[in-house]
């Protein structure tokens, strides 16, 4: 990838938000919460200097994703919001801004943080994208691989010329050496057919949310073990409601599985709940009630 730099903004673990700089065009790739999205535009501003941000392109629309833009639209105005059209009907309801909102606040607290700007209103898509769009930033050309099951909205980013994909979670969260948490929230065979259709593209490396570059070494690893973790856990989750096993206890096999070193530091426990709580139900209905 030369004359590309990739720079991790985040600013409080569990923020996503990497910098791709090519000396001429600047893309932030998602933004974090929007409690620390001026810090993270602070972080932007150090690295550009003068210069513009020209883009950010957003994964899907959850708020550890996508609320900072809102924050970083206020330094850097021209900046183009990039989303799957999905994410943007979504970013129209004030009910799903309040739930943004809600959340956002509840993990500030967590984190010591008591009063901020409220612009979870603003958030906006200035350029709502679908499967195949081409976006031409500079010198860069990414197209849009929409890549549902962690949302509906998921969508990955694909530069040919760099052989790079700006993933997604539902690829999986990376553990930070040899193993990927499963993320499905809204499909477990979507989740499986995205994983199938990222392998089938020709890339080198792949960014990946809440982590950073994977090279070409780890690239491999993490779609191999990405895929096979999609599977066993779907698999692992069913027998387990099959023996009638308790959602607490299916909980705490995951948890022990999963909750421990780089993953417990970026995932806050009662999001982890949650999703998992989320993915049992998934199971139950998508496996075992066909």
């Amino acid at each position: 990838m030369s004359n590309l730099c990739i720079t991790d903004v985040r600013v409080q673990p569990g923020d996503a938000a990497f910098l791709l700089d090519d000396g001429e065009t600047a893309i932030l790739y998602d933004t974090g919460f929007g409690f620390t999205g001026f810090a993270v535009a602070d972080k932007v501003k150090a690295l550009l200097g003068t210069r513009p941000l020209d883009y950010i392109f957003l994964t899907h629309s959850h708020y550890d994703h996508a609320l900072g833009s809102a924050y970083i639209k206020k330094r850097y105005p021209n900046a183009v919001v990039v989303a799957g059209e999905y994410a943007a009907k979504i970013f129209q309801k004030p009910t799903a801004k309040a739930v943004m909102r809600e959340l956002d606040q509840k993990f500030a607290k967590s984190c010591g943080v008591f009063s901020y700007e409220d612009l979870a209103d603003e958030l906006q898509v200035d350029l709502p994208v679908s499967d195949g769009s081409k976006i031409c930033a500079g010198k860069m050309t990414f197209e849009v691989v929409n890549l549902p099951g962690h949302t509906k909205c998921s969508v990955g980013y694909y530069c040919a010329e760099h052989q790079l994909l700006l993933g997604s979670e539902t690829i999986g969260v990376f553990n930070g050496a040899d193993d990927v948490v499963p993320s499905y929230l809204v499909g477990v065979q979507l989740a499986l057919d995205s994983i199938a259709r990222v392998k089938e593209l020709d890339i080198q490396q792949i960014l990946v949310p809440h982590y950073g570059i994977l090279n070409h070494e780890e690239t491999a690893l993490y779609l191999k073990r990405a895929e096979e973790r999609a599977k066993s856990v779907a698999e692992a989750i069913a027998n387990q409601l099959q023996e009638g096993k308790t959602i607490e206890t299916i909980l705490a096999w995951f948890k022990d599985e999963f909750y421990h070193g780089y993953i417990k530091t970026i995932y806050p426990i009662d999001a982890m709940e949650l999703n998992t709580h989320i993915m049992i139900e998934l199971v139950k209905k998508e496996l075992l009630q066909k």
